[in-house]
Parts: C-alpha cells; structure tokens; sequence
C-alpha cells in the first residue's frame, strides 16, 4: 500500500516544461499562470493529482471546486460507464428522457424551502446564473438586480455585470448589462465602515441593509423594479467571505417587504462543502431561487437552476438549451448526490474543527496572516503586510501557493492575497493532517524571507 503523503521530485519536470510552453502557444489566454500554477496533471490516484513527470501532489483545490465527491470518485464513474452504454444526449429540452427527471426530482426534494420546485438544467455556473435571470425577469416582469461587491457569478456578459470581485473581469467589456447595482457584502474583516463584524455583527449588518434601503431604494433605485437580490452565502471567489450568521435572515425581510427574489449562487459553496447540501442551509432561510454546478456533476459538466414552481416561465421557447442535462451528466449528479449523503458531508463536518485549530493557529504564530474563516471543508486565509492597516499581502500569498506546490500540496488563491484551502470531502484527517502541515511551513518560508514576525 502507497504511503500517504505527496512525492515530489520537480515540478515542473522536463515533461511539464514542454506543455506549459505548447500551452500558451496554443490555447487562448485564460487563467493559468506558469509562475504559481505550474502542475500539469495527467491523472489522479486518491487524493492526489499524478502530473505528466511522475510528482504526486496532494490536492486542497478539488478542481476549483468541483471535486467535492473525490477526484475519481468510483460510484460516480461507475454510474457514467453505465450511463455510456444506453444513451449520451438524448435532445431532453425537444424530446423527453427518465435521467433529467430523476434528477430535477432529486434536486428539488433536497433543496431547501417548503414549496414546489421547478429545475433547470445546463452546462456550467454561468449558465444556472443566466438563467435565474431571465426566471427573474419574466416571473416579476421587473428588470433590475442587486449584487454584492466582491461577489464572482460568473463572465458571460449578463453574469459578469453582476460579478464584482476584480476589475479584469470586464476589462474591455463594457458595456454590461445595464439594471445592476453592488452593494458592500458583510465582510466582517473588511467593510467600509471599518466594523469589526467579528466582534459587532448585528452593527454591520444594520449598515449594509441601512445601505440598500436608505441610500439606494430611497435615491435612486425603485424597489419595486427589483426582480432579484443576488449573493453567495459565503464569497468564494471574492476571498472566502463568511458574512453574519443573521445576515441572510434580515436580508430576507427586506426583500420581502418589496417583493424582491433572493437569488442564492451555490456554485462554488453548494454540494455539501459546508458540510451542508447547500451552504446557505447554514443562514437558515429558503432562497427562491438557487443555482449550483462545479461540483453537482463530479467532473462532468452540468449546472442546475432550482426554483419556486410559480416563477416557471409561462411559453415554450422563452429560455432552452442544447447540451444542459445532458444524460451522461445526469446519471453524474445522482451519483454524486448519493456519494456527499452517505458519508461525504458528515466527514466535511468532522474535520472542520482541525482545520479551524490549526489555521487559527497559524494566525497567532504568524503576523502575515490576517484572518481566517470558513465552514465544513470551505477555508480562506488573507494575508496581510500590516494588521492595523491590512494592506494586502498579494505578492507574499502568491509565495505561498508556489511554495505548497513546491512541496506537493495543490492550493489556489482568491481575493486581492487570500488562499483557499478546499479539499475533496474524501479526505481523511492523516491527510489533511499532512495538507495543513505544508500550508504552515510555506507561510514559515516565506514569513522569514520577507522579515515577518513568527510568534
């Protein structure tokens, strides 16, 4: 039996050089960066990514996030092979096929709300996003939205006018899509009022609620144009912002008073990562409207749009698609449902206090670090030059990823200089033992080298 642990001679070795350099020849520019993101995978074993020179690299990134069920999950590929020798596409917005209705069955019994719903399926994040737009629009003939700063819903033209976490996702695309407004999400270590939210939370939540009603309702914003106020329950991409525990509860009375539907993006945070189906179930309120991908399909792409039935749109051909639902992500998902409901989730819960131990550890030991936050297997560390003034530490956490890379750990960052530590929920404590192990001795390296304090 393999020891535990990653193998690491180089990386990149000589095999993964070439690719980088064929990659960037080649393929359209993107988000891979050869200076921190240098891991050119060939296939996974585990918990780990096997790259193209033989390096065994324990994974904290499940694939952006959609790994959730494990890298090679095998109930999931079990469930594909099977899946591979009855049908692939069966055209399920012209024709009709069982896998889209088990599906959008299973998907609205477990999504939270005491109500009818309605599903809607694609092919990625930006698509269910997409979507609950246009539900939103027709449903509430009302054409304006409310989205938070920091939020990433995705880079289609009509979700990259709600996102609003860095200013390169519309360089050279305006304009957007006019009706959206941004207000402060409730971060509790960054906000304009300089509240602690830590300490003060119902002080915060007050301002940003003061903030969309005394200021953007009662000046310029009509609150009964609103279709839909759209958030993340917690910001992933936007740095891994846990908001209040009542935030969502008071945001739903004013959304109600008005009549305006909470949109709820699970892309990144659903599919038990909080040790929770959906991570808004740790807010307690039920959105009408919840999108998810990333990790539904294991690997396989598919996004989901899942709403109150009221807001079905009332014509054929209003909103469709080719691909979404496709059969082969469909048997997918039910797969992965399964997987995160016996066992999955439940495991996500209990390595949530070792991780929360020693992360806020590394926060007393090392002065780089800034503040540390999460739920389930969802993890953000900022990193700071300064506490008094938080000015960002984005060089300094970039050092980081490289340096856990270096040593066979993949992590990735979000934020201006937070990282974002989300393994597969099929680790188990040796190994996550071994992960947050690697992620203190890069904050230690690149402490010492850039004159940090280390306590």
């Amino acid at each position: 039996m393999r020891v535990k642990g990653p193998q690491v001679k180089e990386i990149p070795g000589p095999k993964g050089r070439e690719i980088i350099e064929k990659h960037h020849k080649y393929m359209a520019t993107t988000t891979n960066d050869p200076n921190e993101y240098f891991l050119v995978i060939e296939r996974a074993e585990g918990n780990y990514w096997i790259d193209v020179d033989g390096n065994r690299v324990l994974d904290f990134s499940s694939g952006i996030g959609v790994l959730n069920a494990g890298l090679r999950n095998p109930r999931v590929i079990e469930a594909v092979k099977r899946q591979l020798d009855l049908v692939i596409h069966a055209a399920g917005t012209d024709y009709y096929n069982p896998y889209q209705v088990q599906l959008a069955e299973r998907l609205a019994g477990i999504a939270p709300g005491d109500f009818e719903k309605k599903v809607f399926l694609s092919n990625s994040g930006t698509e269910a996003n997409e979507a609950a737009l246009k539900i939103a629009k027709w449903s509430t003939n009302r054409k304006l939205f409310i989205a938070f700063i920091g939020a990433f819903h995705g880079r289609t033209h009509g979700t990259m006018s709600l996102t609003a976490s860095k200013p390169v996702h519309r360089s050279r695309m305006f304009p957007t899509m006019p009706g959206v407004e941004h207000i402060p999400y409730p971060n509790p270590y960054r906000n304009p009022w300089h509240i602690d939210g830590y300490e003060n939370p119902d002080e915060l939540i007050n301002r940003v609620l003061e903030y969309l009603e005394d200021y953007l309702f009662h000046h310029y914003v009509p609150p009964e144009e609103v279709a839909g106020i759209i958030f993340e329950p917690i910001q992933g991409e936007g740095g891994y912002v846990v908001p209040p525990k009542n935030f969502f509860k008071e945001l739903k009375k004013v959304a109600d008073k008005y009549g305006i539907l909470l949109i709820d993006d699970e892309v990144q945070m659903g599919m038990g990562r909080t040790g929770k189906m959906w991570a808004i179930e740790n807010f307690g309120i039920a959105p009408d409207i919840i999108t998810v991908a990333k990790a539904l399909g294991g690997g396989v792409p598919i996004g989901a749009t899942i709403f109150r039935a009221d807001l079905d749109f009332g014509k054929e051909g209003v909103h469709s698609n080719t691909f979404g639902g496709n059969a082969l992500a469909c048997a997918a998902a039910l797969a992965v449902i399964d997987e995160l409901q016996n066992g999955l989730m439940e495991n996500a819960r209990k390595l949530e206090p070792l991780f929360r131990e020693r992360l806020e550890e590394m926060k007393e030991k090392y002065e780089l670090v800034g503040d540390v936050r999460g739920i389930g297997l969802a993890w953000g560390l900022e990193f700071v030059k300064d506490r008094k003034t938080k000015e960002y530490a984005a060089k300094e956490r970039n050092e980081i990823v490289v340096e856990a890379l270096k040593m066979g750990l993949a992590t990735l960052g979000c934020g201006k200089s937070s990282l974002r530590l989300i393994p597969p929920l099929t680790i188990d404590e040796e190994e996550a033992k071994i992960g947050l192990d690697i992620v203190e001795k890069a904050i230690h390296r690149v402490s010492e080298r850039h004159g940090y304090k280390v306590h």
